[in-house]
């Protein structure tokens, strides 16, 4: 297992500091406040060290509702809604200075037997030949801020390698549509528990930009104010993170400077194993640097 995919399992592990409690670091990947996946794999994380290891998690709907400080620990708060026959729910909120960042519901779910179909993976080439997004940014690394480019360049727990990328620097319209292959940089455990909340984490990189296809912009824009509102994510069917997955994005709709966009989740031979839907802030203020 390569260190920084040790360092992201252990920052999504979280400190278990009283019943239903739990703390976890923060980590500065550049964004100039804590990435979101970050707080949604750790939020998923707490929700799941309450629930028995008979049940996965299966959904969850989550809304960001504050900027979180990537120098400052999060607290995460899991109320223990209900516990059935079938079906566990989970609340969870992520706390920082007092005020909640994140809100987040959970549902864990027996493993049972049931009518089985799911939509087909599209046909794009594989992952080799390939670039990585960082060896991509590599190669652009004079064009990045420089008040963000160590952290832009550094080692990543995920490798992502994108089928159609977009120049982010010289975009051309597109439609909105972007095909990804990823997997974890390294071995992982075998709990499906753990998959889950790195799936998660992962699962935000790069799906708000998807409603910037059409309009040839990027969130690497000075100008740009992108930001993700919401997250809700659907666990269909068990997967290893250590294998190459397909991300394929979609973005149906955007206005009033909000984007919605969709995701289907796919293994390397084709089976369905995750769906995420999130609304994002796509706000254009020219003239103004988010870099300054």
């Amino acid at each position: 297992m390569s260190d920084v995919l040790n360092d992201l399992l252990e920052l999504l592990k979280l400190e278990k500091i009283e019943e239903n409690i739990f703390r976890g670091r923060s980590q500065d990947l550049g964004f100039g406040s804590v990435f979101g996946g970050q707080v949604l794999g750790q939020a998923l994380s707490a929700a799941s060290q309450t629930v028995d290891g008979s049940r996965s998690a299966h959904s969850f709907h989550s809304y960001f509702l504050r900027p979180g400080d990537a120098n400052k620990p999060i607290i995460y708060e899991v109320d223990c809604i209900r516990d059935g026959k079938s079906f566990t729910t989970r609340r969870v909120k992520a706390i920082q200075k007092g005020r909640a960042i994140l809100s987040l519901e959970a549902s864990f779910h027996i493993n049972e037997t049931g009518f089985e179909h799911q939509t087909e993976m599209p046909h794009v080439p594989g992952p080799e030949g390939l670039i990585s997004e960082l060896e991509r940014a590599k190669r652009i690394k004079d064009k990045i801020p420089e008040a963000i480019r160590e952290k832009i360049l550094c080692g990543k727990p995920i490798e992502f390698r994108a089928v159609n990328p977009v120049d982010p620097f010289a975009p051309e319209k597109m439609k909105p549509v972007k095909y990804m292959w990823f997997k974890a940089a390294g071995r992982m455990p075998d709990d499906i528990s753990v998959n889950k909340y790195i799936l998660a984490y992962a699962s935000d990189f790069g799906l708000v930009g998807t409603a910037l296809y059409p309009h040839g912009h990027t969130y690497w824009e000075p100008s740009m104010q992108v930001a993700s509102l919401d997250h809700a994510m659907w666990f269909h069917r068990d997967f290893k993170m250590d294998a190459w997955m397909l991300y394929v994005m979609d973005s149906p709709s955007a206005g009033n400077a909000r984007g919605l966009n969709r995701g289907n989740i796919f293994t390397r031979d084709g089976k369905l194993v995750a769906s995420t839907i999130q609304e994002g802030l796509i706000r254009y203020r020219k003239g103004q640097n988010k870099f300054l």
